[in-house]
């Protein structure tokens, strides 16, 4: 089932269309309309592709947050085998909005930690649509101080809009808990590499995103708030959004020109969610070449590496 954003509109309406056409021809094998068909699916990609190739920064938000994107149980069956899920911070609880464990990645053994937003509404209620509690972090923690200890790798998938901002999660030390999840990353005697594969938001994101190399899907965004939240606290009213996403250079492209991220992963055409499988494979395939690279050093100059990477951004 597709599910079309505000500005994919026009694209939408070919290929209700095409979908029309196919149906009549289906149901009378006396009427060719093959011809007409494959026009009009050829005029909808080539409007997709149009469409898709000067999206605006708030446009990219919102096929970031598309609710068909792939998510981080999708990349676990893609590009992933042998799972196996650790939970529990051994403090105070599970927390289902970051999830992680042992994992091969094309035989290699890693750790693969990530937010999960859910796909449903029952499975979004579950993980928190993807916004972590403390005992996630302190989790996310555990987990990498475990694959250090086993020399294993790191592999990050970020997708949330941030932090769970309830008063519980303030109560059980929030702040600190993000704060000792970013220290963890930097800390890491092993390879990292951590993926914005859709939303990257605010705190919540880097807390698992300080690694020695940072990619990011071509359609996915990376900020310290919100479009909305920035447009609130600007502007008074969220209406801004557009706005304060461009302001903001939200987008991955924006984002390796600054060089805040290392790599850009393309997409398919229509982003991610049209996909999942071609996205999947090539994520792995980026991610496997960064960690190839990152063997090659050592503890000590993999901790330098990502400390002077991030020291060096927005210096002149």
């Amino acid at each position: 089932m597709k599910s079309y954003l505000d500005f994919e509109k026009p694209i939408a309406e070919l290929d209700t269309r095409v979908a029309e056409l196919r149906a009549t021809q289906d149901g009378s094998s006396d009427i060719d309309i093959e011809a007409e068909i494959a026009k009009l699916a050829a005029k909808s990609e080539a409007m997709l592709a149009s469409t898709y190739g000067k999206l605006t920064p708030w446009q990219k938000t919102q096929v970031a947050r598309h609710p068909l994107r792939p998510h981080f149980v999708d990349y676990v069956e893609m590009a992933f085998t042998d799972f196996v899920p650790l939970g529990g911070d051994r403090l105070y609880g599970e927390d289902c909005a970051i999830l992680g464990g042992f994992a091969r990645l094309n035989g290699q053994r890693v750790m693969l930690i990530g937010h999960e937003k859910g796909n449903d509404t029952a499975s979004r209620v579950k993980h928190n649509f993807g916004m972590a509690k403390p005992e996630g972090y302190r989790k996310a923690i555990r987990l990498m101080e475990m694959a250090s200890k086993f020399g294993l790798p790191v592999v990050t998938l970020v997708d949330t809009a941030g932090a769970f901002p309830g008063i519980e999660a303030e109560e059980r030390g929030q702040a600190e808990a993000i704060a000792r999840s970013t220290e963890a990353c930097l800390a890491l005697g092993v390879p990292m590499v951590a993926a914005i594969v859709g939303e990257g938001g605010s705190g919540g994101a880097v807390a698992i995103a300080a690694a020695n190399k940072v990619l990011m899907l071509e359609h996915s965004v990376y900020s310290v708030i919100s479009p909305e939240g920035a447009s609130s606290i600007l502007w008074r009213t969220p209406e801004k959004a557009a706005d304060a996403a461009t302001a903001m250079k939200v987008t991955a492209q924006d984002l390796l020109e600054l060089k805040v991220i290392d790599g850009i992963v393309e997409e398919p055409l229509g982003g991610a969610h049209r996909n999942p499988a071609k996205t999947a494979k090539a994520l792995a395939t980026a991610i496997e070449k960064e960690l190839a690279k990152l063997a090659k050093l050592g503890a000590e100059a993999l901790v330098r590496q990502r400390e002077e990477r991030f020291l060096a951004i927005g210096s002149l």
